[in-house]
């Protein structure tokens, strides 16, 4: 016999038992995106790897160590995109939509990074993500933070995330911080672990995301980042916090947020949530008002986030807000000569006349025990049973499954009764 074939490590099938609850969280990403004027874009699953090495930075964890990167037959580098902004970027500057344009843009889709799988962590993973472009005001950076939020209070988890706020200034403030930084880094190089050595010289602001609870500890007396802010950073970031006062969106000011690639400035921000264990990052962005120059278009503000659809699935079943809508709300039952055809013909129109209602015909054959019992299966609400006798007088047996009642009507009748339904 043959060696089964099974999917790659930390690469996941989801299964018709699972996808229903994934539909809904697309579908709630959707109308929130569309709520506030956003258009979607699509971008190709494989760029250019010099891409991602000029957006995202030589030396992050990203591009060192987590990006799938092969060479085509044309001995190109190419590489499985690991974020989404960079794609988005650079579909903007090469399609025209950037320069002196205003974009309010989402997208969703796979994204891969080879790290070590893990509850909410995966080699393949799917991001939701918002980029605009054209504006440099605080206004919409609150505007998409308020976008997110309303994205919990729509999949009701909004109790269950709080939102980290920090602004990292100008290139020019965090070069001064960095020198700053630096020196302090290294008057306590002994505590530091090999990754925080590591990044010391070459990115030390990551080494304010450590999670090792004793460099923290020596941290808590580093040089602070808003102390070497320049004067436009500090009234943006004043004037983004007035406007979610404003609308009552609560936040704390962390600042040690720095967030995990080079092209962001000023306004970054994380929600957080404590129902996912270890992995408590539900969305994050912020700011990259100089990545549109740096890849290659003309000066172009913008701002944006990521979020992981894979966690708020994971949140969901976590809290028990996993309910879904059956896939099928009816389910037609046949028995006898030409039934089976007439069943089919009643589908059909009841497909047509109710837009939105799942109906399923039994086919194969058995007794009335067997299609009750697949209609319980597969959740439907309703069977519709027809007999010889309801084909030939134009009638149906109508049975609701939930509550056990069945009665007998004229088939003109079931598409009005079954509307509501949807």
């Amino acid at each position: 016999m043959a060696k089964t074939i099974q999917a790659i490590r930390g690469m996941n099938d989801f299964l018709p038992s699972q996808t229903p609850l994934w539909q809904k969280v697309e579908i709630a990403l959707r109308d929130v995106a569309g709520a506030y004027g956003y258009s979607e874009i699509r971008m190709p699953i494989v760029e250019s790897t010099h891409l991602f090495c000029r957006a995202i930075g030589e030396v992050t964890d990203v591009v060192e160590k987590e990006m799938y990167t092969f060479d085509d037959r044309n001995g190109d580098s190419l590489t499985l995109r690991p974020e989404g902004t960079a794609g988005c970027v650079r579909a903007g500057i090469e399609n025209g939509l950037l320069y002196n344009q205003e974009q309010r843009l989402w997208y969703m889709g796979p994204m891969f990074r080879h790290e070590r799988p893990q509850k909410g962590r995966y080699r393949q993973f799917h991001q939701f993500g918002v980029e605009v472009f054209g504006l440099n005001g605080p206004d919409v950076d609150a505007e998409i933070i308020m976008l997110t939020a309303r994205l919990w209070r729509k999949l009701g988890i909004e109790k269950h995330v709080r939102l980290e706020l920090n602004s990292i200034g100008s290139p020019e403030a965090r070069a001064n911080y960095r020198e700053a930084l630096i020196a302090f880094l290294e008057q306590h190089e002994s505590v530091l672990d090999d990754d925080c050595k590591r990044r010391m010289h070459t990115n030390p602001l990551r080494v304010l995301d450590t999670k090792n609870p004793e460099i923290q500890a020596v941290l808590v007396d580093a040089p602070k980042l808003s102390e070497y802010l320049d004067d436009e950073s500090k009234e943006h970031f004043t004037g983004l916090c007035e406007l979610l006062d404003n609308v009552g969106i609560e936040y704390q000011v962390n600042e040690r947020l720095v967030r995990g690639l080079d092209y962001y400035n000023r306004t970054v921000f994380e929600w957080i949530t404590e129902s996912l264990g270890a992995q408590g990052t539900v969305c994050g962005g912020g700011r990259y008002d100089g990545l549109v120059e740096q890849l290659g278009g003309k000066a172009t503000p913008g701002v944006g986030f990521g979020l992981g659809i894979e966690r708020l699935v994971l949140m969901l079943e976590e809290l028990e807000l996993n309910q879904t809508r059956p896939a099928v709300d009816v389910y037609v039952v046949t028995m006898g000569e030409g039934t089976l055809k007439a069943g089919m013909s009643m589908a059909e129109t009841l497909r047509e006349s109710v837009p939105g209602l799942r109906v399923m015909t039994h086919f194969g054959g058995g007794n009335f025990k067997k299609q009750f019992k697949r209609a319980d299966k597969v959740g439907a609400s309703v069977a519709l049973v027809l007999g010889e006798s309801e084909v030939a007088n134009g009638e149906v047996t109508f049975k609701d499954l939930k509550g056990g009642e069945q009665q007998t009507i004229s088939q003109d009748e079931v598409a009005s009764k079954l509307a509501q339904l949807v």
